[in-house]
């Protein structure tokens, strides 16, 4: 939630955080703001900012509006409305601070309270707005200094840059639960909330921890502990290359990041599959044979599309390894004081690697002394250095707020997990074999089904006029129905349900009507004649029924038919024009696709 950028240097400020910010918008798009260190006469900050788009503020920034230092926000609102005056960078009383905050101070309502008593007028409904009070009133002198007094009050998650007039030649930084990244270059800095924001110009970078702080001047850096330890930090070599963040000749993110999934999958896979033991080979989960067969039971956290994808693996990993497995919402877990199992594998997965939630699942349970592995896309995030080990799903940038290519990708990670450790169990070297060879028809089983894209198109512009749908699937196609109506809710907005198809008679059929289309998971498997039973009790309410299914399927209106793999790797393609129909209903409503209505992607607050 929320982008941050930052750059000092020698270079006009202001173009860069303009095109930083175009690259995080993803991350919330209500409203924007910069503040630069004027180099113009009387010197000073500036602060530009708006409710609405980064172009919105674009057409409001002067020509003259120069200088070598400053900092950028777009917003996704949680204290406050999207409006002007709640639009970040946020300023003390005389304008010497501005702030830009990710996350969320839990005691801004005390704070607030105790500012005003002292006299101090506030401007904003925001919680951050406290923050460049209280810098601007604390007494040390370095800016560092101010910045650490003033977190002394705060309670809650930040990721937050400050600059002050007073200190024209820095930027001070500092994290608690939500990212922040430093970009090295030549003889200038950067700092974001995301490696995107920073691509175009460094591969260098530095992701604090939490309770680190940085300062950073044009040609220097410096990290520390909130308490003002010197850290260590070192940078690391980002591997994508900003050609990803760009659209490829593609009207939207979503389309381009769907069309990605053949390669996207064949880089999950690329170097880990083991022909001559019939297993795969994840250097990264530190997880050796004897521990190994050990677990006793696999539980795993996400949110989301990410814990669709859990669902998906937990079912693998029975399937295959045959170990008790389930998932759940890591934004429930982490509440309910759950018992933790010494010998319950648990695995964290999140596209982002920050998802708040996630993140605060896994730092319960390493406090707890858990076994916790993270299955995430981006390098060196947050619960990739938190966890034991895990698997990185190469899925490459996903920019568009709703998850595809990651989601996929994630699937197919955690089938890799089920068989490395079926074949460390009891999986035999024949169905090892099996699953590999449905794994490596994947990417061209997917560019089959994405070449059907006009076909379903079509179906979409049905479903752009129902006022609710129903998506339904049992057992391996329950969790891809979840998926599927998650993704038609978040681009379209229409309203939809998933549900098991053998809970349709305890009530839910009572919802069946032609206005309300069902889209039913029928893969050619054990369940068939189930699942047909299912169609035909639907038709008997005059239902209306998209199938998606190995073949053809009598009962229903229409059927979008995908290939046939293993049963167990099903649920991979079957996601596939789930996709796409979400997709092309949301255009023919005329939708934001790559920004739907209040959502946001890397979801860093609770």
């Amino acid at each position: 939630m929320c982008g941050i950028v930052g750059y000092i240097g020698k270079r006009d400020v202001a173009p860069l955080l303009l095109e930083g910010l175009q690259r995080l918008e993803y991350r919330g798009y209500d409203s924007a703001g910069i503040a630069i260190h004027s180099s113009g006469k009387g010197g000073g900050l500036k602060t530009v900012k708006n409710a609405g788009r980064v172009r919105d503020l674009e057409g409001k920034v002067p020509a003259r509006f120069a200088g070598t230092g400053g900092i950028a926000h777009t917003r996704w609102a949680t204290h406050g409305a999207p409006n002007d005056t709640n639009a970040h960078p946020h300023l003390d009383a005389l304008g010497r601070v501005a702030v830009v905050h990710n996350g969320i101070i839990d005691n801004s309502a005390d704070l607030r309270a105790k500012l005003a008593a002292d006299g101090v007028e506030l401007a904003s409904d925001t919680d951050t707005e406290v923050l460049a009070h209280l810098i601007a009133r604390a007494q040390p002198e370095t800016l560092e200094e101010k910045v650490r007094e003033a977190l002394r009050y705060i309670e809650g998650t930040y990721g937050i840059a400050v600059l002050h007039a007073d200190f024209p030649d820095r930027i001070v930084v500092a994290r608690n639960g939500s990212p922040v990244v430093l970009g090295i270059g030549e003889k200038e800095m950067f700092v974001a909330s995301d490696v995107a924001a920073l691509i175009s110009h460094t591969r260098q970078v530095i992701t604090l921890d939490d309770g680190e702080m940085a300062t950073i001047k044009a040609d220097d850096y410096r990290t520390y502990t909130t308490d003002g330890s010197r850290t260590a930090a070192s940078p690391t070599t980002v591997d994508w290359e900003a050609e990803s963040y760009d659209m490829g000749g593609h009207d939207t993110y979503m389309h381009k990041e769907i069309a990605e999934q053949p390669d996207a999958v064949d880089r999950v896979l690329r170097g880990r599959i083991d022909d001559r033991f019939a297993t795969v080979r994840l250097g990264g989960l530190n997880l050796d044979a004897r521990a190994a067969r050990g677990v006793r039971r696999v539980k795993i956290l996400g949110c989301g599309s990410a814990y669709h994808a859990g669902l998906i693996g937990a079912q693998m990993i029975e399937e295959l390894a045959r170990i008790p497995a389930d998932a759940e919402p890591a934004s429930e877990f982490r509440y309910r004081n759950a018992v933790v199992d010494p010998d319950t594998l648990y695995i964290a997965t999140s596209q982002s690697g920050e998802t708040y939630d996630t993140l605060a699942a896994v730092q319960e349970l390493k406090r707890k002394g858990a076994m916790v592995l993270g299955v995430v896309n981006v390098v060196g995030s947050a619960i990739a250095r938190e966890t034991d080990g895990g698997i990185y799903v190469h899925a490459g940038p996903e920019v568009c707020v709703v998850s595809t290519k990651c989601f996929t990708n994630t699937a197919v990670a955690f089938a890799l997990l089920a068989l490395h450790l079926g074949r460390i169990r009891d999986l035999s070297v024949a169905d090892g074999r099996r699953i590999i060879e449905g794994l490596r028809k994947l990417p061209e089983q997917i560019g089959e089904i994405l070449r059907d894209e006009d076909r379903i198109a079509k179906v979409a512009e049905a479903f752009a006029e129902a006022k609710s749908l129903m998506f339904v699937g049992r057992v391996r196609g329950f969790p891809v129905a979840r998926e599927a109506s998650l993704k038609l809710k978040e681009v379209s907005y229409i309203h939809a349900e998933a549900y098991p198809a053998s809970e349709l008679k305890h009530g839910p059929l009572a919802l069946i009507e032609p206005a309300v289309p069902t889209v039913a998971i029928v893969p050619t498997d054990e369940l068939l004649d189930k699942n047909r039973a299912t169609l035909e009790e639907i038709k008997a309410r005059s239902g209306r029924i998209l199938a998606v299914a190995h073949e053809e399927q009598p009962k229903a209106d229409d059927t979008i038919v995908v290939p046939r793999n293993e049963p167990e790797l099903d649920p991979v393609l079957m996601g596939i024009p789930l996709q796409l129909l979400a997709y092309h209903t949301a255009l023919a409503l005329g939708r934001d696709i790559d920004k739907p209505r209040n959502l946001a992607k890397s979801v860093t607050v609770e």
